[in-house]
């Protein structure tokens, strides 16, 4: 397994936590009753339940682009030490979004992001290469 796809399921252990972190603070939220039921009414979350619902959503489609970097770089066995430290990166990105957003950390949020991004894309452009 290369260093990336390692990092790939540790970024994924980091959305289950999230998922975690979500659902508890939005069962607190709403209560067990509305939590449990088919929730024909969307509900709609505030504060930190809120927060970490959206940041976990952004989770979702930033692991989109990171899956297929590291797919790319593995498949076409072009891991390298960039390509390591850049999944590094990324990853340290995700863990470090979930407090900022939380927490609403303005602008260090939108840096957060941009760091995992660019990171991402590096590693698909060292894919062309």
């Amino acid at each position: 397994m290369t260093p990336e796809l390692k990092i790939l399921v540790l970024a994924a252990l980091l959305q289950v936590l999230q998922y975690a972190a979500f659902s508890v603070t939005a069962n607190m939220q709403v209560g067990p009753k509305k939590a449990a039921s088919p929730r024909d009414t969307p509900v709609t979350l505030t504060g930190t339940a809120g927060r970490l619902q959206r940041a976990m959503n952004n989770h979702f489609e930033g692991l989109i682009l990171f899956t297929i970097a590291t797919l790319a770089i593995t498949l076409s066995a072009q891991s390298s030490g960039f390509t390591t430290a850049c999944a590094w990166v990324y990853l340290g990105a995700r863990v470090l979004y979930v407090p900022a957003y939380a927490f609403g950390w303005v602008p260090w949020r939108s840096v957060i992001w941009m760091v995992g991004f660019a990171a991402t894309v590096a590693i698909l452009l060292a894919a062309l290469v």
